[in-house]
This record gives C-alpha cells, sequence and structure tokens, in this order.
C-alpha cells in the first residue's frame, strides 16, 4: 500500500475487506464513489449570510453614508438581541430537561437555531455594508475626484494595479479608432497646478496614446489589426533610472509594464463615465512626456511576469487563433485576440474560456490529485499518489499552485473569483461528495464580496456565481434523469452541465446583451473536448519556457490543435446564420426569458418520454440554427432565386455581392463587421470569391475583410490606388500576405468578366492619367473604385462613395456621357446629402439602394437626397429599414450586354434585420 493510502481508503484497524471501498455514513455510498449521488438534502445554510453580505454591498457602494451606518447598527443590534434571546432559551432549556427527554429537547431547541441564522445573516449583511462604504468612500475622498470634475492638469504618481491592455479598435465612419493602452492604477501623490501636494489612495483609470514606433503591431496576425503584447518584459526595470527621457513612450513600453509598478507623469484627470463606478479619475497622460519610473514591479510580479512573456513567446510561431488564444486559456492574456474572434466567442457563449476560468485550476489540480471518484482510495491516480505523496502533502500542493496560479494570473477580481472556484472543486477532489460543495460556495462568495464589494455589481461575477451553482445542484439532477433514460453517463454528464449553465446564465446575458444565443449549448459542449489538453499542455509551455524554450515551443505547438479547434467553434458557430435571435434587454427581458426557460425544461422533461419527439425537435432546432439554403428559400425566400446582386446588411457600412454562378461571387467592399459580412455571405451561399473590390480605404468598406476571407476560397483583391488612410491600407495588405492573395489596383476603361459570362464589369473610376497611374483626389471618398455592372440583362452602377466634385467629374467621363439609364443605382456615400444632381437625373435608375446603418448617427440617408432619388422615378430601398436586399432579374434572363432586353423586370427580395 502506498504511503498515507490507509487513511486514503477508509481502512479502520483493518476490518475493511481488502479491495472494498469504506462507505459514507450519511449516503451509505463508497466514499470516491464515481458517481456520488447527492447526500441527502442540501445544506443551504449559509447560503442566506452569503446572499444577504452580497445584496447589502451593492446596494451601500454608492448610497449615502449616514443611511450605511444606521443600517449597519441595526443589523448589529438586531443580530445582537437574537442571539442574546437564543442563548438565554437555550440556558433555560438545558436546566429544565432530563436525561429521558433527549428527543424533547431537541424538537425544542431546533426552531431556535432560526434565530442564529437570522443573526448570521444579518451580521454578514452588516459586514456586506461596512465594507462596501468602506471601497466606496475611496471614490470620494481626497483631492483626486475634485480635480477630476474640474478636468485639470496636474502631475501624479501612480501604482499600476493590472496588466495594460490595448483598448477595442472602433470604426467610427471613415476611419478605424486606434487602440490605445489601457490600465488600471491607484492614485498615490498628486500635486496640483498651483503646487498642493497631498498623499492619496485614489482608483483610477489609466489610457496612454502610442508615443512613437511604427504602429504596425504585430504583423501578420491574418485576423485583424495587430493587438499583440511585447514578447519579453521590458529591460528598464532593471534600472528605473533609465526612464528619466524625453522621449515619449511608444505602445510596447506601455504594454510591458507590470503591476506594482510606480510612474510619474503629468497628466489630465478627468471625471469618468457613469458606468465606471470603480474609479475616481480618468487620467491620460499628457503628450510629448515619458513617464519616469519611480519604483520598479515587485519580485514576484516579476516573475510572473517572465512566465507570462516566455508562454508569448513560446507560442510566437503558431497559427493566428492558436497563437492568439493560448495565454489567454491558459493565464487570461487576451492582448493578441483579435476582435473579431472575440465577437465570435461572445456570440456563442464561449467567452468563459476567454477569461481566466476557476476550471483552468480545477484540471491541474485533477491531473496532481486524480479523478474525483477516486480521490480517498488507495486506488486514486494521479501525480501525486503515483509518487507515493499523501493527502495532506497533496492538499499542500495544491494550495500552492493555487497561490502560484493567482500570482501568475495577476490577483483581479475575475483572478481571485477563479481560485475561489478551483478551491471549491479541490474540496470536491479531495473528499469525493457533493453535499459540502454549495457551502464551501457560499463561503467563497461572502468572503470575496468582502474583501472586494464592488464585485457585488460585477456581471461576470454573477454569471460564475450561477453556473457553479447549477454544476453544483441542477446538473446532477439532470444527468441522472438522462441516464434513466438511456444516455450514456459521459454524455449525459456533459449535457447536464451545460444546459443547467445555460438555463441559469442565459436570463443574466439577455439582460446585459439582449440576444439568446442558440448554440451555446452545443459550441460549449463541442469546445469542452479540447479544453482539458488545451490548458495542461498550455501549462506545460508556461513552465518550461523559462527553463528550455525549445521544449516549451514542442508543448504549445502541440497545445495548439485543440486551441484551434475551440477557434474554429466559436468562429463556424458565430457564423452560422440562426446562431442567436434578438431578445427584449434589461430586467423585463432577462424576466422573461428566465420563465421561457423554465418553461422549456417542464416541457423537456415530458419530451424526454418520448425519443423520436425528443429527435425531431432537437433536428428542428439544428435547421433553425443551420438555415440550409435550400430550406430558408422555401420558408423565407432568401436567398431568391435568380438573384443577380444583393445589397448586405453590415450595419453603418458598404457591403454588395454579384452573383457569379453557382456558389460564387464578386464582393464589393467588405463593411465594417466581419462577422456580420460572414454571416451575409453564407446566406447567400457564397463560398468561392473569384475577387473581391474595396472601392477605397475607409474602416467602413474595409474592416470586414476577415469575414469574407474566412473559409472561402478568394481569388484576388482589387483596390483604389489611393493609399489613404494608411493604416486601413495596410491592414488590407496584411489581409492579403496572411491568405496569399494577390492584390491589383483598379484603372479606369478595365473590363472583367466572372461566372463563364453571366456577370461582367468595367471601371468608371478613378481616371488614369498613364498606365496603372491615379490621378490625385481630394480625398479617399473621390477616390473610390466606381463600377458598371451588368449581369444577364441588369445594369447596376456601383459608386462608392465619392462626393459631388468627383461625381461631376465621372458623369463628364466618355462612358458615362454615353451611359443609357440604369437599372439600379448603389447611391454614394449611404446616401448622404451630398450628391450631384446632374448625375442622379442622367443615371435616371429604377431602384436605388442605400446601405446605412439603423440609428446612425450621421444621418445617414438625408432626406433630400431620397426625395430627389423618388423625384426621378425611383424606388428607395435601404438596408437599415429592409435588411438584406436582393435584386432578381428576368426569369432566364438575356446575356449580358445584350440589346434585346432594354426594360427587364426587376423584382427585389429583403430578408429583415
Amino acid at each position: 500500500m502506498r504511503p498515507g493510502s490507509r487513511r486514503a481508503a477508509g481502512v479502520v484497524g483493518g476490518a475493511t475487506p481488502p479491495g472494498a471501498a469504506a462507505a459514507d455514513g450519511s449516503s451509505g455510498r463508497p466514499v470516491g464513489d464515481s458517481q456520488p449521488r447527492q447526500e441527502g438534502p442540501l445544506d443551504l445554510r449559509l447560503v442566506p449570510p452569503a446572499l444577504a453580505a452580497w445584496g447589502t454591498a451593492a446596494l451601500a457602494l454608492d448610497a449615502p453614508p449616514r443611511w450605511v451606518i444606521a443600517a449597519v447598527v441595526v443589523c448589529v443590534v438586531v443580530a445582537g438581541a437574537l442571539l442574546v434571546t437564543w442563548t438565554v432559551r437555550g440556558q433555560l432549556t438545558g436546566e429544565g430537561a432530563g436525561s429521558g427527554q433527549g428527543r424533547g429537547r431537541r424538537a425544542t431547541r431546533r426552531p431556535s437555531w432560526r434565530r442564529v441564522s437570522v443573526a448570521a445573516a444579518l451580521l454578514c449583511a452588516a459586514a456586506g455594508g461596512a465594507s462596501a462604504a468602506l471601497h466606496g468612500a475611496d471614490l470620494h475622498r481626497g483631492p483626486v475626484p475634485e480635480l477630476a470634475r474640474e478636468y485639470a492638469h496636474a502631475e501624479v504618481e501612480v501604482e499600476v494595479t493590472s496588466d495594460p491592455r490595448l483598448t477595442r479598435p472602433r470604426v467610427t465612419g471613415a476611419h478605424a479608432v486606434p487602440p490605445s493602452v489601457m490600465l488600471d492604477a491607484e492614485i498615490v501623490r498628486v500635486t496640483s497646478a498651483e503646487g498642493k501636494t497631498a498623499v492619496t489612495r485614489t482608483p483610477a483609470l489609466l489610457f496612454a496614446e502610442d508615443g512613437g514606433g511604427d504602429g504596425d503591431g504585430d504583423e501578420g496576425s491574418g485576423d485583424a489589426p495587430a493587438r499583440d503584447a511585447p514578447a519579453h518584459e521590458d529591460p528598464a526595470y532593471e534600472d528605473p533610472a533609465r526612464e528619466d527621457s524625453a522621449e515619449p513612450w511608444p505602445k510596447e513600453r506601455w504594454l510591458g509594464l507590470l503591476p506594482s509598478t510606480r510612474l510619474r507623469f503629468r497628466a489630465d484627470l478627468a471625471p469618468p463615465l457613469p458606468q465606471s463606478d470603480r474609479v475616481a479619475a480618468v487620467v491620460r497622460v499628457a503628450g510629448g512626456q515619458a513617464p519616469r519610473v519611480i519604483e520598479a514591479p515587485s519580485g514576484p510580479q516579476r516573475l510572473a511576469g517572465r512566465l507570462r512573456s516566455g508562454l508569448r513567446e513560446a507560442t510566437n510561431g503558431l497559427p493566428p487563433d492558436a497563437r492568439a488564444l493560448l495565454p489567454g486559456l491558459v493565464v487570461g492574456d487576451t492582448s493578441r485576440v483579435p476582435p473579431d474572434l472575440e465577437e465570435a466567442f461572445r456570440a456563442t457563449d464561449l467567452t468563459h474560456l476567454l477569461a481566466v476560468s476557476g476550471a483552468n485550476l480545477t484540471i491541474v489540480l485533477a491531473l496532481l490529485i486524480g479523478p474525483p471518484g477516486l480521490a480517498q482510495r488507495a486506488e486514486r491516480r494521479g501525480i501525486a499518489p503515483r509518487l507515493g505523496v499523501s493527502l495532506r502533502a497533496t492538499a499542500l500542493i495544491g494550495g500552492v499552485l493555487t497561490l502560484g496560479f493567482v500570482i501568475v494570473c495577476r490577483p483581479d477580481p475575475s483572478v481571485l473569483r477563479a481560485a475561489a472556484c478551483g478551491l471549491v472543486a479541490l474540496l470536491a477532489l479531495g473528499t469525493g461528495r457533493r453535499r459540502s460543495l454549495l457551502p464551501a460556495l457560499a463561503t467563497a462568495v461572502l468572503l470575496l464580496v468582502l474583501y472586494d464589494p464592488w464585485l457585488a455589481r460585477s456581471p461576470g461575477f454573477l454569471l460564475s456565481v450561477l453556473a457553479t451553482g447549477a454544476l453544483l445542484t441542477l446538473s446532477p439532477q439532470w444527468s441522472a434523469a438522462l441516464q434513466r433514460r438511456g444516455v450514456p453517463p459521459r454524455l449525459a454528464e456533459a449535457l447536464a452541465a451545460a444546459g443547467a449553465a445555460q438555463a441559469v446564465c442565459a436570463p443574466v446575458v439577455a439582460v446585459l446583451a439582449a440576444r439568446v444565443s442558440l448554440v451555446a449549448v452545443p459550441s460549449n459542449l463541442l469546445a469542452q473536448v479540447a479544453v482539458a489538453p488545451a490548458t495542461v499542455l498550455g501549462f506545460a509551455t508556461l513552465a518550461m519556457a523559462p527553463l528550455a524554450m525549445p521544449v516549451a515551443k514542442v508543448f504549445a505547438w502541440c497545445a495548439g490543435w485543440p486551441v484551434a479547434w475551440i477557434a474554429d467553434i466559436a468562429r463556424t458557430g458565430a457564423a452560422l446564420p440562426g446562431s442567436g435571435v434578438d431578445w427584449p434587454g434589461g430586467w423585463h427581458g432577462g424576466l422573461l426569458l428566465a420563465l421561457a426557460t423554465v418553461g422549456v425544461v417542464l416541457v423537456g422533461r415530458r419530451l424526454l418520454r418520448y425519443p423520436w419527439l425528443s429527435a425531431a425537435c432537437a433536428l428542428l432546432l439544428l435547421l433553425a440554427i443551420v438555415q440550409p439554403a435550400p430550406l430558408t428559400r422555401v420558408i423565407a425566400g432568401w436567398p431568391p432565386l435568380g438573384w443577380r446582386f444583393a445589397m448586405c446588411d453590415v450595419g453603418q457600412g458598404d457591403a454588395t455581392v454579384l452573383a457569379a454562378g453557382d456558389g460564387a461571387g464578386v464582393v464589393v467592399d467588405a463593411g465594417p463587421d466581419p462577422v456580420l459580412v460572414d454571416r451575409c455571405l453564407s446566406s447567400l451561399g457564397v463560398t468561392r470569391v473569384p475577387l473581391v473590390v474595396l472601392t477605397h480605404f475607409h474602416a467602413d468598406h474595409v474592416a470586414g475583410l476577415p469575414g469574407v476571407l474566412r473559409g472561402r476560397s478568394v481569388g484576388a483583391i482589387q483596390t483604389t490606388g489611393y493609399q489613404e488612410p494608411p493604416e486601413q491600407a495596410r491592414f488590407v495588405r496584411e489581409q492579403a500576405a496572411a491568405h496569399r492573395i494577390p492584390v491589383s489596383r483598379a484603372v479606369a476603361g478595365e473590363r472583367r468578366r466572372a461566372g463563364g459570362g453571366v456577370l461582367d464589369w468595367q471601371v468608371l473610376w478613378p481616371g488614369a492619367e498613364g498606365p496603372g497611374a491615379v490621378s490625385a483626389p481630394e480625398g479617399p471618398n473621390d477616390a473610390s473604385v466606381t463600377l458598371l455592372v451588368r449581369a444577364r440583362g441588369v445594369t447596376l452602377l456601383l459608386l462608392g462613395d465619392l462626393e459631388p466634385p468627383a461625381q461631376r467629374a465621372l458623369s463628364r467621363t466618355p462612358a458615362v456621357a454615353a451611359l443609357p439609364p440604369v437599372d439600379v443605382l448603389k447611391v454614394a456615400h449611404h446616401g448622404s446629402a451630398y450628391q450631384d444632381p446632374g448625375l442622379l437625373r442622367r443615371t435616371a435608375p429604377r431602384l436605388a439602394l442605400i446601405s446605412c446603418g439603423r440609428g446612425n448617427s450621421y444621418g445617414h440617408p438625408a432626406p433630400r437626397t431620397v426625395a430627389a432619388l423618388r423625384a426621378g422615378g425611383a424606388e428607395v430601398l435601404r438596408t437599415d429599414t429592409s435588411g438584406a436586399i436582393a435584386v432578381i432579374g428576368p426569369p432566364g434572363g438575356s446575356a449580358a450586354g445584350s440589346a434585346d432586353e432594354k426594360t427587364p423586370t426587376l423584382r427585389v427580395a429583403t430578408r429583415p434585420p
């Protein structure tokens, strides 16, 4: 027998036969049974105190101090009175009870314990209120809040309290707002413009703009503009005095900062946004300066920084998705995750994999201790028992691993929450029982809320607690019910866990996102297959990187396969046409979804009795999610038969698809959102793209390019010759290079065909002064590639974002001067007020299409533009009200360019948003 196995096997005085498991007295089942049942009723005694502290902390964070003090005093006084009454009654009951009245005494005293429970809840509520009041006071204490309200300029000394991260790039019309560095910090000293210095501890949010460098970031990601962090620790930490430089810091220097670093710099202070309730001020580093490093980070933080940077370095050679996700899965480092992949994880409810999760620690602990069912048996498996380590020593090692996990992954609220959930799982591994888990979860919630009351208002914390509670309460019952109906045990456990977590978390997600994911459960089921190997190999990479980088790279390469699987699941699920449905937001929407979920669960219990009916319902749900083209064409009329052109609903931007044969389409512009254009192309059944034409480089026309390239065969990309804005032009080149797609420039007069002649087009603009030379326009809009398209008898004029000067110049070109009225006009610049009336009269379209976003801040389309088009006899359709629009030509339309179809019949199909 291995050392320590006597106690593990439950052997007492040799009474247990060899090979038999000890029985647990409360359940009558062997300790460590692989399928432990719930041992008696749930122990809910600690739940009311935890909920009381949670609710009080959430209310007291911004409540008036006098109200909080009064509430705390009342709770303490009432709790004291209840405890005193309970003590006195217990003494009287004990003195008057005879030896033969033990059962009656217990019956008499049991109701008095309810007083203790109420008193405990009141005391925890008082503690939660007091802690929240103290933390909330930090937002109002000292001179910083007043300076922020005055938008003052001051010299500040801050201590970094989080890892720097880049803000998410945002598309605002023409430009993608470049990301800036954001980090949490505490202002420890502030000197106002009048020279007054004060020492304080005020939480703040620090923003720093890129002060230099080429701005290229991490090249070759193939998914979005780079959001990479440096692959090595900033060597300046070895000598803080070296940072006394007058040169502004580039983005990479800011991203190299570690928590506990102290900086001093001149800053502009501003009040935070209303929803930013954890900070007292927003601090922006004044331009044209470099901060001075006053104090280097602590030793543990530097060690953690080296481990994290080693993990990033080891993953540098992986494919883009795996390279981005592995550090996030292991240590919560999401600095490389591109926005489109992040959106895909959000759409499939897989975002818990991007943040540090208790599951990460649980997997490592399970590898150490072994399966939960064998945790207290001599036959237990795992690294520790194979090395002969006793249970006590194993528990100590597990605690050390948990501490290291917190340090490496940073002790911010999400990591602390994950560590608490990991310790709950450690308790399950050590006991093999479920009954003790709810009290442990309640204790973790109570301690975390008292430590950091801001968690009481954190949606992530709420979702984490709800998911863990569902796994401890609902999941075992649902798993048992599925197994009774013939579902294999492992599949039943996986289905029950995913379904229970989704059932309790979906109403909260609906409150926040006003959307319900239909692919969340299958996506989580499929992703869980790869989570364990990816996590184990990722932690092996983390541990080996400082010791042997070649070995770490091998581990990272092995981990790249399961991580790529997870990324593919997220991208595929998000791209499905029926991946989610819009739902009313706010608490009323969450309550409505909760009621609907209860109804689905009740109906589902009855459906399980009828396997064929259950299978039919599952098939209907699958069809609603996948929405195969033949079925949706019959039910929804999309995509319509014989469509010639389609204008995608991509928000405030442009994306048009020209039909070029079965499964093929020429894409003109890609819109601002990769997910939206990907969904549009998938709904149209486009799998091959002979050519992508980008009319100009504004972000609302090119930022969605990764969505066009994903999973499709793309022949070439053609662009305008005017390379402005330069960052967006560089982005297009990087995307093309990552996918090995040639890039060329469109030249006026060029003619091309696709689809065996069913589609042809001519480039009308920009004008050329010579072979390959492009005349210098006044701006990117006037450099828009303009196309005249003919598709089986239907003509379409695509104007890009041309402004009136370029429109007038275009109307004077020989090609347009001889142009007869067109059938369809893609109105320039999303239907803005700036249109040339002469060009509108010359083209005289029968149908005018406008691509614009719902509720856009530009006022597109302009009422006078719509009125002018209608006055000219055009029917006007717009994506903000009609959704995606498809133009259908005459049945069996004539060959492109023939003269026998001068007024073809046009029909239109729409897909409402």
